[in-house]
């Protein structure tokens, strides 16, 4: 009875000093994404939703173990999480294979016939060590410093790079502007950034004759083309998409009533165009929803960074900020017709195991930064830790 009464003291004490509110709009987040493919799946043999649920459920699990560490305790331990992200990454040169639907070999198959994507586990992991390479600099006075703003670039290319030559440009985009944000959060001075800028645009021949292939160029010329070929050929799946969401009026169609879902029209709905779901089916108020509660996640996140009492801790939350804020720009811009398709996620509805367990593991990291507010290094435990102790010893 004992041990049942400091559990229950236990999950109490936890609830009390963790952010409900981001709880809170994660799931529902969460929820209403399971919903919108659980309505794809009629249109489909493969069992998304199964694996979903799967993947939340570990993530879930994963994130409220961490957000019981202290994000300090976690930082010490950068070099293992870097290694393994590395390992993990150089791996898929070796191992990887090709999942429907995409043109990259990003993924390691595992036992039972599931797949990983050693790239999802690679953002958090670099929001955490890029975050403690952040705050070194910051303490040691050499975050404006030119050898110290070369070190985070080169920090920062190491992922870039292999990702890019795994075939992910999508997922190597998103780490560049998370490098980007992340700095300016930081206090890099704006010089350096115009800098980068201006070397960005002067290697823009470069990357359009050396880098791109034919496939990438001609995502990017179908934004700017009206031609009935080009419709339906690279821009298939986006006016397609576009069709879909208009479709849907004000109110939408209903919840597994879109005859555009169920047919399957735009293809690969359940992943990088989950939207044009949302928007067949629950209509313009559906797609309002899902921009309001990325809106307040965004939000939430800031004021974790604001209340966090170090540079670790603001730096972790600009990182998580910048992943979500990008991948929804990004798929966002991807679904309308303004940005090209380059395979980003819609994070919390998109279909993809990988991709919300990771970002389970995001949002422990910023549960954790709440959750501690004061520096460990010259702070009391918390009452959380004390009724661990307590309990360990009454049992």
């Amino acid at each position: 009875m004992i041990a049942i009464k400091n559990v229950i003291t236990y999950i109490g004490d936890y609830i009390k000093h963790t952010d409900k509110i981001f709880w809170l709009l994660t799931m529902v987040a969460t929820f209403y994404g399971l919903c919108l493919i659980a309505s794809q799946q009629r249109a489909d043999d493969v069992n998304f939703l199964k694996t979903q649920v799967l993947a939340v459920c570990i993530g879930y699990i994963a994130a409220v173990v961490i957000s019981v560490f202290d994000y300090n305790f976690i930082a010490k331990f950068w070099w293992i999480l870097a290694g393994v992200s590395l390992l993990l990454t150089v791996a898929v040169f070796f191992i990887g294979i090709q999942v429907g639907g995409t043109d990259d070999v990003g993924w390691i198959r595992l036992p039972g016939g599931m797949t990983f994507q050693p790239s999802e586990l690679t953002k958090i992991c670099f929001i955490i060590t890029f975050s403690k390479h952040l705050a070194y600099l910051a303490e040691k006075d050499k975050l404006h410093n030119f050898i110290g703003v070369v070190t985070l670039i080169l920090h920062a290319m190491i992922p870039i790079a292999l990702i890019h030559l795994q075939g992910d440009d999508g997922a190597a985009l998103v780490f560049g502007l998370m490098f980007v944000i992340m700095t300016f959060a930081a206090g890099v001075q704006l010089r350096y950034f115009i800098v980068l800028f201006a070397c960005i645009i002067g290697a823009i021949p470069v990357l359009w004759t050396q880098i791109l292939n034919d496939d990438q160029k001609n995502r990017l010329m179908v934004l700017f083309s009206s031609d009935d070929t080009s419709f339906r050929t690279y821009g298939w799946q986006q006016y397609q998409g576009k069709v879909s969401i208009a479709s849907g009026g004000l109110f939408g169609k209903g919840l597994f009533e879109g005859p555009r879902v169920e047919r399957q029209v735009v293809p690969y709905q359940e992943n990088d165009f989950i939207f044009t779901v949302a928007g067949e089916e629950l209509g313009f108020i559906g797609c309002i929803a899902i921009l309001v509660l990325f809106a307040l996640m965004l939000l939430k996140i800031l004021r974790s960074a604001s209340k966090a009492c170090n540079p670790l801790g603001k730096n972790i939350c600009i990182g998580y900020f910048a992943l979500i804020a990008v991948q929804v720009v990004i798929n966002l811009g991807m679904v309308l017709g303004i940005l090209p398709v380059v395979g980003i996620t819609l994070p919390f509805f998109s279909s993809g195991g990988s991709s919300v367990a990771c970002l389970y593991l995001g949002v422990g990291l910023v549960q954790s930064v709440f959750m501690h507010p004061t520096d460990n290094n010259r702070s009391v435990k918390i009452e959380l830790n004390k009724t661990i102790r307590g309990s360990v010893f009454t049992h």
